[in-house]
């Protein structure tokens, strides 16, 4: 038995979401204490640059977590290095338990989980993230302008990202393992008329080449298993994303997908006093601004919440 903590707000999970929500927490003086998790920073801690982030003409994705972190903490949150293992919201006191055995019990709690993409796990793929292996085409779009990219997938996600990278590259390929989409009709009818998205059916990506970025991709014919390197400058891989809610399941609502239920424009789950934001609800735009937006309104959310217990 771990020492049993009361806290008035938790959140669990770190990156935009969380460190965002942490800082409006403590400037209500709801002492907050945010529990990092196991990818501490999130998504944005396996990125390079990025330009998308206002104020910031460009960053580290690790610098701007950083930031966030340390402004955080400057406004009063305490930062816990821990993993939350299980959570009971059956009643109030919320009760969350870590890995180190501690035990949180919380008037109010913020979910910030996150998400994290599905990769194909090429032998190289890790190495070149970063460097030409991306999955977020809104967040890396813009440095392939004038280079032939290719997209990795078959339904809606892939079919978007294509077309985005159209905005910007000089040649998308679009990769899949099968002789049609499985994105809805007008999705397709978007990629097939876009003159600069040229689909390559019935493929499979199988490795990546290059050394300091992307030179090129090993495909096979999914068919046959023949393989051919092709040369590309980028490589997107668009199968998907996995929000972090298995503990939370059976205790909140959540669609087929695993996405935590929030009614639109809202932080507010299931459950009265849990709240969430960032990825685990978001499944359409994933930015690091949209999560901080979140997070703010969760940690509002909270303030009104908590001060409604008090009246």
């Amino acid at each position: 038995m771990g020492d049993v903590r009361r806290v008035r707000l938790l959140i669990i999970g770190s990156g935009p979401a969380g460190y965002t929500a942490a800082v409006y927490g403590a400037r209500a003086m709801l002492q907050p204490v945010l529990v990092e998790g196991l990818e501490p920073g999130g998504q944005l801690t396996i990125t390079t640059e990025v330009e998308n982030w206002p104020g910031e003409t460009s960053i580290l994705g690790p610098d701007l977590m950083a930031k966030m972190r340390a402004h955080a903490e400057h406004v009063g949150t305490e930062i816990v290095s821990d993993i939350i293992s299980s959570v009971d919201f059956s009643s109030r006191p919320f009760v969350a338990i870590a890995d180190s055995g501690t035990e949180f019990h919380a008037d109010a709690i913020v979910i910030a989980t996150g998400a994290s993409a599905r990769w194909l796990g090429l032998p190289n793929e890790t190495r070149l993230r970063g460097r030409g292996v991306s999955a977020c085409a809104t967040c890396d779009g813009f440095f392939f302008r004038g280079r032939h990219v290719a997209v990795v997938g078959g339904g809606n996600t892939a079919a978007e990202e294509a077309m985005f990278l159209s905005n910007f590259a000089s040649q998308v390929t679009l990769i899949h393992r099968r002789d049609e989409l499985r994105a809805d009709k007008v999705n397709q009818q978007r990629v097939l008329n876009n003159p600069k998205i040229q689909p390559l059916w019935n493929m499979v990506v199988t490795d990546v080449r290059g050394d300091e970025g992307v030179t090129a991709i090993e495909i096979a014919d999914a068919r046959t298993g023949a393989r051919q390197d092709f040369a590309v400058d980028g490589l997107f891989i668009a199968i998907g994303h996995d929000p972090a809610t298995e503990m939370f399941r059976g205790q909140l609502d959540m669609d087929a997908d695993g996405y935590i239920l929030t009614p639109p424009g809202t932080p507010l789950t299931s459950v009265d006093g849990v709240f969430a934001a960032g990825d685990v609800v978001d499944k359409h735009y994933r930015q690091a601004v949209t999560a901080a937006g979140m997070g703010c309104m969760a940690a509002l959310e909270a303030e009104r919440f908590l001060a409604r217990q008090n009246d």
